[in-house]
C-alpha cells in the first residue's frame, strides 16, 4: 500500500464514526451510480458535487458533498478546482485523498470532452486494489463536471495498462460498475487451488495461487479466469488457449455452468483433451458447493472438445487425473 503520511492515526470512537459514515456514503454512491449512467446533473443538487475518496482500510470509496467555486461552464477552471480537492486530505481521518503519496499528477489536458491525466512513474508502484480505488475516485469526481465525457490515464506519458497488460483506455463512471449495477468497491483476497498440466501434457499438476478479486465476482468465475491466464512458473504448463474469454459462470443446484467463447475449442498446446477438461472440472470442484461442471461455448453444448469429448456431459471430478 502506498504511504499516506498522516492518515493512519486515530482509532476508537473517531474511527467508528468515520467508518459508519463511510458505509453510508458507499450506499448512497451505489444508489447514485445505479440510477445514473450518463453525465447528467441531478436537478435536486445542481450546485453540489461529490468529491470521492478512498476509505481508511483501502477497501472502498466514500464521498463528501462539495459546492465548486468555479464557473461550471468553464471546464478547465472546474478541472483545476476538482483536481486540487482530490489532492487535499479531508478532515475525516477515515478518508484518503486519491491524488497523494505515489499518485503524483504531472499535468493534464482537456480536448473534445476527454480529460487526459499524466501521472509520474511512481504511479506504477501502487498495488492493484489501491490503484483501482484511486482511479475510481478520480474518474467519478471528474465525470460530474459538465462537458467531461471521459477520462484517460497516462503513466510517465504512456497509456495506463491493467494487470493483464491491456491498455485501460477511456473511462467514465460506469467503468467502475460491475454488471447488474453492482459497484466495484470492495475486494477480497483468497487462496485457490488450480490444476494445470505437466510438461508432457498428460497429467494434472496442482498449483496454489493467491488472488485479489472484486467481491462482486463469484469465486467460480475467478477460478475460470485464472485458469485461462495459465501458470506463473515453469513448474506446470497451461491447459487452456490464452485467447479464450470467460463469457459467463453461474452456479445452480451444485452444478457450475461455465461458458467460454469459441477460442476454447482451439488448443495451441500439446495437451490431452481430457486433461484440459478436468483441469477446469477439478479446479472448480475444489469449492465445496460445486459437485458437477457443465462447459459450453457461446452458450451451446453441441460441440465436441477436440472432436472427442462431448460438452453436453455433466463432468464430475476425477481424482485419478491428479
Amino acid at each position: 500500500m502506498k504511504e499516506r503520511m498522516h492518515l493512519r492515526r486515530k482509532t476508537g470512537l473517531c474511527f467508528l464514526r468515520g467508518l459508519q459514515l463511510a458505509l453510508l456514503c458507499l450506499f448512497l454512491a451505489g444508489m447514485l451510480a445505479s440510477c445514473k449512467g450518463d453525465n447528467v446533473a441531478d436537478p435536486d443538487q445542481q450546485d453540489g458535487f461529490q468529491i470521492y475518496y478512498v476509505n481508511h482500510d483501502e477497501t472502498g470509496l466514500v464521498s463528501e458533498p462539495y459546492t465548486p467555486k468555479s464557473n461550471q461552464d468553464k471546464v478547465n477552471e472546474m478541472l483545476q478546482e476538482m483536481l486540487a480537492k482530490l489532492e487535499i486530505h479531508p478532515e475525516r481521518l477515515a478518508y484518503e485523498a486519491p491524488i497523494s503519496g505515489a499518485v503524483v499528477l504531472r499535468h493534464y489536458f482537456y480536448e473534445n470532452g476527454l480529460v487526459t491525466l499524466n501521472f509520474d512513474a511512481s504511479y506504477a508502484s501502487l498495488d492493484r486494489i489501491t490503484e483501482i480505488l484511486d482511479r475510481a475516485a478520480i474518474v467519478r469526481t471528474l465525470m460530474q463536471i459538465p462537458g467531461v465525457d471521459a477520462v484517460s490515464f497516462l503513466v510517465d506519458g504512456k497509456p495506463l495498462k491493467d494487470a493483464a497488460g491491456a491498455v485501460v483506455g477511456n473511462m467514465n463512471a460506469d467503468t467502475f460498475i460491475y454488471n447488474a449495477g453492482k459497484e466495484i468497491n470492495n475486494y477480497d483476497k483468497g487462496r485457490i487451488l488450480l490444476y494445470f498440466t505437466n510438461q508432457e501434457g498428460n497429467k494434472l499438476v496442482p498449483i496454489y495461487r493467491t488472488v485479489i478479486y472484486s467481491s462482486n465476482v463469484s469465486m467460480e468465475q475467478v477460478i475460470a479466469e485464472e485458469l485461462v491466464k495459465g501458470p506463473a512458473s515453469d513448474i506446470s504448463r497451461p491447459t487452456i488457449n490464452p485467447d479464450t474469454k470467460v463469457l459467463n459462470v453461474t452456479l445452480q443446484d451444485g452444478i457450475c455452468y461455465v461458458d467460454f467463447n469459441e477460442k476454447f475449442l482451439s488448443e495451441p498446446y500439446q495437451v490431452k483433451p481430457d486433461i484440459v477438461i478436468y483441469s477446469i472440472v477439478n479446479s472448480l470442484a475444489e469449492l465445496t458447493e460445486v459437485n458437477k461442471v457443465q462447459i459450453s461455448v457461446n452458450g451451446s453444448t453441441a460441440d465436441k472438445f477436440m472432436d472427442s469429448i462431448p460438452l453436453s456431459t455433466l463432468f464430475e471430478r476425477k481424482l485419478d487425473m491428479e
